[in-house]
């Protein structure tokens, strides 16, 4: 498959299927075969953006197509496990829109088909590839930090309510995946309240805290019902510290060299004086290409190479588990749950090297 272009067929082009359509149609190794999707309105409108392409509202009928190699699914969550598994025992390589699945047993199922069938499965956490978070990765990497004490996210907007999942499954999957691709160690423990305004809908704000065996400790806000929409993020470790807005048109990261210093008396030496050191900010270069065309490019890679994915089902797994974990403890008004820290050794082609 190296040496030939790659068939992709989307099914979803709701809120979605539309930018990974538009990405997948420009790389230049990739032919767009097909897009599915249940409403024949957005058919017509993809079909008046690519000419040529099979438009159909049966997915089945793009998994039976020998031309298609590979296939992205951008559904509803509640879709995600059907659609993935007809795809992997059709033959074809996954990328799927986050969440991996509705819970971690069926995730599991889908890892393990993956990996019996030697298939590619990735899923679409596209914020591990916006260039932002990968310097922020590669300061932390290089201990510019020093010793990680927190990560502090807000995360808010005026909707989008989701019907089958909650603002944890919809918003905070996005800082879970960010903790576990730049941080050197894994939650054990989250704690986690949430509130829901509407009727007959799922939580729609939620605050979440995860634990580590080290001091560092991780708060995430998310909310559907903010009047601004704010993707703010603070860093702080024990040398400097890191202010990361995704919505700064230029300066998404700062670096602070900024902290506090301990000095103990000779003569008391359980009395500590706390000293505060304020330095330079700078704001190192982020390349403004799309995230989203960076997955892109990396899952051809993936599907072409047989190489694991950074955002690989594994990586998904590890994030709904935590989900999990999170909705549990909402459920019991914020009582700490343990996540599983157990050995999985499953030989998924997807497995993360990150």
């Amino acid at each position: 498959m190296s040496n030939q272009s790659i068939g992709i067929a989307v099914i979803g082009y709701g809120y979605w299927g539309p930018n990974l359509v538009r990405n997948f149609a420009a790389h230049h190794s990739v032919r767009l075969i097909g897009v599915s999707d249940l409403d024949s309105e957005k058919l017509e409108a993809s079909k008046r953006l690519y000419s040529g392409v099979i438009t159909t509202t049966c997915y089945d009928e793009l998994l039976k197509n020998p031309a298609v190699d590979a296939v992205a699914i951008a559904t509803p969550v509640h879709t995600h496990y059907q659609l993935a598994l007809a795809a992997l025992k059709a033959g074809k390589h996954v990328l799927v829109e986050k969440p991996l699945a509705q819970n971690s047993d069926l995730a599991r199922h889908l890892i393990d088909e993956a990996a019996r069938r030697g298939l590619t499965l990735m899923v679409d956490h596209t914020f591990l590839y916006t260039p932002a978070v990968q310097k922020i990765r590669e300061l932390l990497l290089k201990k510019e930090l020093g010793s990680v004490y927190y990560y502090d996210s807000t995360r808010s907007s005026l909707g989008l309510f989701q019907s089958d999942v909650n603002v944890i499954w919809d918003l905070a999957v996005h800082d879970i995946s960010i903790i576990h691709n730049i941080l050197d160690e894994e939650p054990v423990a989250v704690s986690a309240t949430g509130s829901c305004h509407v009727v007959g809908s799922p939580e729609n704000m939620a605050h979440i805290t995860l634990f580590f065996d080290s001091a560092c400790v991780a708060h995430v806000s998310v909310n559907w019902l903010s009047p601004i929409k704010v993707r703010q993020t603070f860093i702080g470790g024990s040398k400097k510290m890191i202010v990361y807005d995704d919505l700064e048109p230029t300066e998404k990261i700062k670096v602070y060299d900024k902290g506090i210093t301990l000095d103990s008396p000779s003569d008391k030496a359980h009395q500590f004086r706390i000293g505060y050191r304020a330095g330079d900010m700078w704001a190192p270069h982020v390349s403004p290409k799309e995230a989203l065309l960076i997955e892109v490019e990396h899952f051809i890679d993936c599907v072409r190479s047989g190489a694991p994915p950074i955002s690989s089902a594994m990586s998904g797994l590890r994030v709904i588990e935590v989900l999990e974990a999170a909705s549990r403890s909402i459920a019991e008004h914020g009582k700490p749950v343990l996540l599983k820290q157990q050995q999985r050794g499953i030989p998924e082609r997807a497995t993360a090297t990150a």
